[in-house]
């Protein structure tokens, strides 16, 4: 049989011109052996002092398309991540797993099994839009950072409808859709339309803005998460109540500074027979028998619903010289659900920068307002500034939760004669100062260019905006840490790595390796704080 020939198996009609996966050679010698069908009997060269082909191993792809079985053809034993397989048997492999066509490592050639990515096999559905479809009503040109506004869901720039909103706050008692006059209870920020946005200035250059426009645009947004907008009139019910609006229960989350108090149904809302959903931050709808709003935030621990029955009044209290009117933007809190003003001129942080979520704890303390059984208000601890955050453990999403690394990098804290806090500390100051290019660089075999902080590789938003003093929630300081945690790994040089660990190859996905998430033999036996020299990351 020839090499790439596929075996004549009932599998051979099913093969194609595509290239669903390679073994790659650890010898660069040697070719690469690309698997185009569903069933393939792998003929190549097996030892490293001879170039002669024999069949050794079939391999079939299983029908998740993210694994393979590979059965041993040879009479010898062959090695797969360590593991010994024998004559016939069958083993599940994964991108990434090494295969070795022998009993041993010594004499014989390494193979790593390589899955190709899925835009090079997958047949993409094109569908053709309109760039008039995606322009916002009030500049005229394509949506920028675009959001959507509710109940009419018609779609503006973040900028463009921002300054809309704060004008009509100013004259108006209530703030009307600029595109059909539509009273505006809810707007934003709309991520899926976002990449259609992305996709339509790709295709024609000549619609994008220049840098002076998308900065003075960025400068006007105010939108960084949902907002609910009140009214100055009262809704009417046209209606008696449904069975729905009986059946489910309704919490009250009232604002301290005004009273008003928002009722959330926990899942729905009846509005324009239209589904307006968001998942994981991507915003959707569909027409439905029923009309639902449903907001399921990125934590999926919470599920609210935004402008709902405000008409009900409670007594507020003036905090700071401020009582909201009913002209006042409110944000709901990711962590206790409680309601606070939109106030974004009086220099208390009300949004994570690095998750653009709210938390309500900062500015209530700065207000002096404690949390008591008619309010809710999250601890202040939810959201401070990264100087004032402590960390006393690794975080479970340290070195893409790899917990031999983890240990790594714990033995190697302990050996230094510091705590985890300490090394933190101290380079949560370079971060701040950005002085990490300049430590690595006295490392001979490591490239100062490609050693530099990359803060685009930084989990958070905003990165390039994150400084010692930015305020962060508990979750992105984790992430913060664990981005830290690996700059300092790869800073150190080998001799101060245990021994164990200073005499392991680098895997060649680095960082990016899958395998390391389900094989505790390859997460252990490969470094994988390092760059990929391998893969999209490379």
């Amino acid at each position: 049989m020839e090499f790439g020939e596929c075996s004549s198996g009932s599998n051979s009609s099913s093969s194609s011109n595509e290239v669903w996966a390679k073994l790659v050679p650890s010898d660069s010698r040697y070719s690469d052996v690309e698997i185009r069908s569903n069933e393939m009997v792998i003929c190549s060269e097996i030892t490293s002092s001879s170039l002669e082909k024999h069949e050794w191993c079939k391999i079939t792809r299983n029908s998740d398309q993210s694994s393979a079985m590979m059965q041993n053809k040879s009479l010898n034993t062959i090695l797969v991540d360590e593991a010994t397989v024998q004559n016939e048997d069958d083993v599940v492999i994964n991108c990434g797993s090494e295969i070795i066509p022998g009993p041993a490592r010594e004499g014989y050639l390494s193979y790593r099994f390589k899955l190709m990515p899925r835009e090079s096999f997958t047949r993409w559905l094109k569908v053709s839009i309109d760039a008039e479809h995606a322009k916002c009503s009030i500049c005229l040109n394509v949506w920028h950072d675009v959001v959507t506004v509710a109940p009419c869901l018609h779609n503006f720039c973040n900028g463009c409808f921002s300054e809309w909103l704060r004008r009509s706050q100013e004259r108006h008692a209530s703030v009307l859709c600029p595109q059909c006059r539509a009273v505006v209870q809810f707007v934003g920020r709309n991520h899926f339309l976002h990449s259609i946005e992305e996709d339509v200035l790709q295709a024609d250059s000549s619609l994008k803005r220049s840098d002076e426009e998308i900065i003075l645009l960025d400068s006007y947004a105010s939108i960084k998460s949902n907002l609910i907008i009140q009214t100055g009139k009262k809704r009417r019910r046209k209606r008696p109540h449904s069975i729905l609006d009986t059946e489910n229960e309704v919490a009250d989350f009232p604002c301290p500074q005004c009273g008003n108090s928002f009722n959330f149904s926990y899942n729905y809302l009846f509005i324009n027979h239209i589904i307006f959903l968001e998942y994981d931050h991507n915003l959707c709808w569909v027409p439905s028998k029923w009309s639902i709003l449903l907001i399921c935030y990125e934590n999926l621990d919470r599920v609210s619903i935004g402008f709902l029955n405000m008409g009900r009044k409670t007594l507020g209290t003036e905090y700071s010289g401020f009582h909201c009117n009913q002209n006042t933007i409110h944000l709901q809190c990711q962590a206790c659900g409680g309601m606070m003003p939109s106030r974004a001129d009086i220099g208390v942080p009300q949004h994570c920068l690095g998750c653009d979520r709210v938390f309500c704890g900062a500015y209530w303390h700065a207000q002096g307002v404690s949390r008591s059984d008619t309010h809710s208000i999250c601890s202040h601890e939810n959201l401070k500034p990264i100087s004032e955050h402590a960390v006393s453990r690794i975080p479970f999403l340290t070195h893409e939760k790899n917990r031999h690394e983890q240990d790594i990098t714990e033995m190697c804290i302990g050996q230094m004669g510091k705590t985890l806090q300490d090394v933190i500390s101290d380079w949560i100051g370079k971060f701040n100062n950005r002085e990490i290019g300049v430590l690595v660089d006295s490392l001979p075999q490591l490239n100062r260019q490609r050693l530099e902080m990359d803060r685009t590789r930084m989990p958070l938003n905003h990165a390039e905006m994150i400084t010692v003093g930015t305020h962060v929630c508990n979750d992105c300081y984790d992430k913060l840490i664990s981005f830290l945690l690996y700059w300092f790994r790869i800073s150190l040089p080998k001799y101060l790595l245990p021994p164990e660990a200073a005499n392991r190859e680098d895997c060649w996905y680095g960082y990016a390796c899958r395998t390391q998430q389900h094989n505790e033999d390859h997460a252990r036996k490969r470094n994988h704080v390092c760059r990929p020299t391998r893969g999209n990351h490379a």
